[in-house]
């Protein structure tokens, strides 16, 4: 069933909602000298859950060179292995060798490991060796062995499903455009439901057909085995006329019911709607059911009114720990569309992972812990 999320809902958005902490100095410290790392996930096993290996997590994330200005990174993104003990992390290099992907770039995907082999869903964004990045995206995904921290024999890369006609907007012949307004066809993620052992494949969508240029959409494909080709689905939930981009869409089975997560940015909402960059999310009592907003608007979680930027990208897991990416904090009041005019985004652009926080889920109701 596709749930609208419309206006009526964000008229209940609380603004006094209660907000994540403001980081600390050294918590916006970059992890990496050499490296921004944004868009983060973990190997987890088909359950949800996320195994450790000698007392730590695997995790993979977008990277770029810090010497590019950072709204170039989106040009030059490669997904990274990193491992963490939760305090500390530790790089082990790119997931992918050199010139593996079909896209001239890589973008946010997921990680599922079964037998020891690593399934990896990206998006192939872009056309390898184009000499100009287009915004063409694509869903991939390629498997290797887990030895310790490297992934090896690695698999052929192949197209999970292609953008034939249907409910959503093709973005093949996408050519040019800047974030936040592009349309979408990214970030696969892919969930077991544990009461039929189906599985669904989430992505972020664009309507084919709408009367608004503000037309996200949370994108869904199904199958019955590993063996089966994914079958195009109807979105779960769409903001037609409302929001732009529903980005990194995921589910979390929590005491019985789904929970459906994604984030979205300030800027992607219409211009007379208004709403906190955050986490905003959904919940049913069955995958197939009506999906309600969660906290009556759908916002979960959003970065402190003094930071209104500080952090993005938020990913819940199935321990309800929340992960994100430290963006850009300190402004001080400044918008970030000031800061890159004035050419100082490298004065402010963190790119690092953000302290996690965790949830409390109770039926429709979603709030930080602690």
């Amino acid at each position: 069933m596709t749930t609208a999320w419309t206006r009526e809902h964000l008229d209940a958005l609380d603004p006094d909602a209660p907000a994540l902490p403001a980081l600390s100095a050294t918590e916006v410290q970059p992890l990496l000298d050499e490296l921004y790392l944004w868009d983060s996930w973990p190997i987890r096993n088909s359950d949800g859950s996320v195994p450790r290996f000698g007392g730590e997590e695997l995790w993979m994330a977008l990277s770029a060179p810090r010497a590019v200005e950072p709204i170039e990174r989106h040009a030059l993104a490669r997904i990274r292995l990193l491992s963490t003990t939760g305090t500390t992390w530790t790089d082990h290099g790119d997931v992918f060798p050199e010139g593996a992907t079909p896209g001239s770039r890589e973008w946010a995907g997921s990680a599922v490991l079964d037998e020891g082999r690593v399934h990896v869903r990206y998006t192939a964004a872009g056309v390898r060796d184009e000499p100009t990045p287009t915004f063409v995206q694509r869903l991939y995904e390629a498997s290797a062995d887990l030895n310790g921290r490297t992934l090896t024999n690695w698999s052929e890369h192949r197209e999970m499903i292609e953008q034939a006609s249907g409910p959503y907007r093709s973005t093949l012949d996408q050519t040019s455009g800047e974030p936040g307004f592009i349309k979408a066809f990214r970030d696969p993620d892919v969930f077991v439901d544990p009461a039929t052992d189906r599985e669904i494949l989430l992505f972020a969508a664009s309507l084919a057909e709408s009367r608004s240029g503000f037309d996200g959409a949370i994108g869904s494909a199904t199958r019955s085995a590993q063996t089966d080709p994914w079958s195009m689905a109807e979105p779960l939930a769409h903001a037609e006329g409302v929001n732009n981009e529903m980005e990194r869409p995921h589910i979390v089975h929590h005491d019985g019911s789904y929970y459906l997560f994604f984030s979205t940015q300030n800027r992607t909402f219409h211009p007379d709607v208004g709403c906190p960059t955050g986490l905003y999310g959904f919940v049913a009592n069955r995958l197939d059911g009506e999906w309600v907003p969660l906290n009556g608007s759908g916002l979960v979680a959003r970065n402190p009114s003094t930071e209104p930027y500080q952090c993005y990208s938020w990913l819940v897991i199935d321990d309800l720990r929340v992960a994100a990416f430290v963006d850009m904090p300190r402004l001080a009041g400044r918008d970030p569309d000031d800061v890159e005019q004035a050419g100082e985004m490298n004065d402010y652009f963190v790119g690092t992972p953000a302290p996690m926080v965790r949830l409390h889920l109770d039926g429709t109701a979603a709030r930080l812990s602690g």
